[in-house]
């Protein structure tokens, strides 16, 4: 059965455990189907409602994916096997610009914003029965929140953008829903939705945003969660104009059941202004990452939603780490409270080499996206061809496949690593890559 490989086990757990275990080790690979349920449950000897119930088990911890007749078959991608794995190793003398890390020199200096909060907690300990976010932090939040036209709501602290998108959709959808994600889009995001037991759905993304068509194409096939991206969209650098905000706020309106979450991870390095679609469904939250604007080791986002999803974060995180240190809380405070980061400045500074990438790497006729944020998306026909020969050439990139789920081959480059006598270096090792340097020699 299955080859060489043989499923094991009396008991529903012990049947899940069995294929799980064959697929953490490779044993059973990716697109492997798995035997029909009546035909192990005779090789185990074991009733058919049991091989269903591991079945199920297997399906809600994204391991794998049933399709109907054609059965069930381990995901190409399960859980196991992170997205995030899917990155080539750096050797020495080649410079990394697959990382998706933030420029250090724009990042605000720590240890004054530290301190204060060491005192501040010195004078005054935080225990337990105090109140989960800093009423300080609480109030900036909200404030930044209104000035950028997001809908009224309760804020809640959790520790980074992914755990916030995490405790929101266990808090409204069950395994087997499914939730619209933009394609390309944020590799976390779609290994998280697997892993909690639901089904992905891809939405094109252009300069502007998720495509609207597509969208309503997934809402109206059964998706009851979008998760969309406002600015700084990774790994395309999209960002929300009014015009296509509209016309999204115009399709959630009639679908208010539908689950949205507004991922702004942008707020701090983007001077794009907000096109917030918050407030047009019943449930809604949008969430802010310090991780981009103040480095990914000051583990807080903020987010504000209706009331009924931000007490259900609220309360599941008491049952789990309970709050997010106050000491975090009190050192975001204090680096918003001084402006630490001037979002315009770093934007420029992103912007500029965004956009002369991209302008280099047209003069070679290699076309590219970046409208915001720090990472350039490189369409190519072949790309783990293109990430070896970049490699070989002295550069390091992220391949497409970690974002990808039915969007065309390309590449990420994140820029905020690359000084300005490096982007022309760097065009010409893509035009290389993906063929446009010979063809321009002979041109």
């Amino acid at each position: 059965m299955l080859g060489e490989y043989r499923i094991e086990g009396r008991r529903a757990s012990e049947i899940a455990a069995s294929v799980e275990r064959a697929v953490g080790a490779g044993e059973l690979q990716p697109g492997e189907v798995l035997p029909p349920l009546r035909e192990l449950a005779v090789f185990l000897e074991v009733n058919p409602n049991t091989v269903a119930a591991a079945y199920r088990t297997l399906r809600d911890r994204g391991v794998i994916e049933t399709s109907g007749r054609r059965g069930s078959r381990v995901r190409s991608r399960p859980a196991s096997t992170p997205r995030e794995a899917l990155r080539v190793e750096v050797p020495p003398g080649v410079r990394d610009a697959s990382d998706g890390n933030p420029d250090r020199a724009l990042l605000p200096p720590l240890e004054r914003a530290l301190a204060e909060a060491a005192a501040r907690s010195a004078r005054q300990p935080v225990l337990y029965g105090t109140p989960a976010v800093d009423d300080d932090l609480a109030a900036l939040a909200r404030s930044a929140f209104d000035a950028d036209g997001v809908a009224g709501g309760p804020v809640a602290v959790t520790s980074g953008s992914l755990d916030a998108m995490e405790r929101v959709l266990s808090a409204h959808l069950r395994p087997g829903d499914v939730v619209a994600v933009e394609d390309p889009g944020w590799g976390s995001l779609l290994d998280l939705i697997p892993a909690l037991g639901l089904r992905p759905a891809p939405v094109g993304v252009d300069d502007e945003g998720p495509l609207t068509e597509q969208l309503a194409r997934v809402i109206q096939e059964g998706a009851r969660a979008v998760v969309i991206t406002d600015r700084a969209q990774n790994p395309t650098g999209a960002a929300i104009s009014g015009e296509r905000a509209t016309a999204l706020r115009a399709l959630l309106a009639e679908r208010p059941d539908v689950l949205l979450i507004e991922d702004d991870h942008g707020h701090g390095i983007v001077d794009l202004p907000l096109h917030p679609l918050s407030g047009v469904t019943t449930h809604w939250v949008l969430v802010r990452s310090t991780a981009k604007a103040y480095g990914p080791d000051l583990r807080l986002a903020v987010l504000t939603g209706d009331a009924v999803t931000v007490d259900r974060v609220r309360g599941r995180q008491r049952l789990g780490p309970g709050w997010v240190s106050h000491l975090l809380q009190d050192t975001v405070a204090h680096l918003w409270r001084t402006s630490a980061v001037d979002p315009k400045a770093v934007s420029r500074a992103y912007g500029r080499r965004r956009e002369a990438l991209i302008r280099e790497l047209a003069e070679r006729g290699v076309s590219a996206r970046g409208r915001s944020g720090m990472n350039v998306w490189v369409p190519v026909p072949d790309e783990t061809g293109a990430v070896a020969r970049l490699l070989h050439s002295g550069w390091a990139v992220a391949p497409g496949a970690r974002f990808r789920m039915q969007s065309p081959p390309g590449v990420r480059i994140t820029v905020s690593g690359l000084a300005d006598d490096d982007i022309a270096p760097v065009a010409e090792a893509v035009a290389a890559a993906t063929g446009r340097g010979e063809a321009r020699r002979y041109e």
